[in-house]
């Protein structure tokens, strides 16, 4: 009896910490963010206050010989009070570094955002970058400075099997520097600008996301501290391209 009583105790223990560890909620500001599968705290960086967040490997474990299926997973802090996010304009401050001793060699301080995030976490769309090879001498390694991808399945070594380079693209990033990341959605498509340069640095022509519309989130993956500040969401209609006669402007 006695025995049973403690198994009772310890499983009711770990559905609290499960609990816990899914509804832990950091405030930045007037921002409150939900972390899934990250730790996370709020610490004063370089003068500013920002997120600082990890990947969770006991939460969510990693496993260097199953790439495809333990990355570009759940596992980000979403920004609360936005679930209905389809279409406008997220741009966010980040600072990647590599974690020492890093737990995956050829880590590259995977970093981005999520968004049209389902509410139950099946789905959500993402642009991240791998600042280690931003500014590479070799130019097929800077080829792979930006990734798009749409979970769960169309992850980033599925869409190099079907459409090499269609979903990556090169940007002047790099470690150990801060990054303004802004990315413009419009329907089924997504344009991202790097640094408030007046052109785009990459454009997802047709994204592949199930989900149209839902939650913002800010991510990191295996090997990576992310530092975020100054998350700005602004929602807007559908932009249509104007028509005139049989002619679209712009084309």
């Amino acid at each position: 009896m006695k025995n049973i009583i403690k198994c009772l105790l310890l499983f009711s223990l770990n559905l609290i910490l499960i609990e816990n560890v899914h509804s832990q909620k950091l405030q930045l500001g007037n921002q409150i963010f939900e972390l899934h599968n990250v730790k996370g705290e709020i610490i004063q960086f370089q003068g500013s206050k920002v997120l600082k967040i990890e990947r969770d490997l006991i939460a969510l474990p990693f496993d260097s010989t199953r790439l495809e299926a333990t990355v570009d997973d759940r596992h980000y802090a979403k920004l609360i009070g936005i679930d209905d996010f389809e279409n406008g304009t997220i741009e966010v401050k980040m600072y990647s570094q590599i974690q020492n001793p890093s737990p995956y060699k050829p880590a590259a301080g995977f970093i981005g955002v999520y968004f049209r995030i389902a509410e139950n976490d099946t789905a959500f769309e993402s642009i991240y970058l791998r600042p280690k090879v931003g500014r590479a001498s070799n130019q097929l390694f800077r080829n792979h400075a930006v990734q798009y991808f749409a979970y769960p399945h169309a992850k980033f070594d599925t869409l190099r099997k079907i459409a090499p380079f269609k979903y990556e693209g090169s940007a002047p990033v790099a470690l150990n520097e801060w990054i303004t990341m802004r990315i413009e959605i419009n329907g089924e498509q997504a344009e991202m600008f790097i640094n408030n340069m007046k052109y785009s640095s990459f454009i997802v022509d047709k994204m592949l996301g199930n989900v149209k519309r839902g939650g913002v989130g800010l991510y990191v993956d295996i090997a990576t501290i992310g530092y975020f500040k100054d998350l700005k969401v602004t929602k807007r209609t559908l932009r249509v391209p104007k028509v005139n006669g049989n002619k679209i402007d712009g084309i």
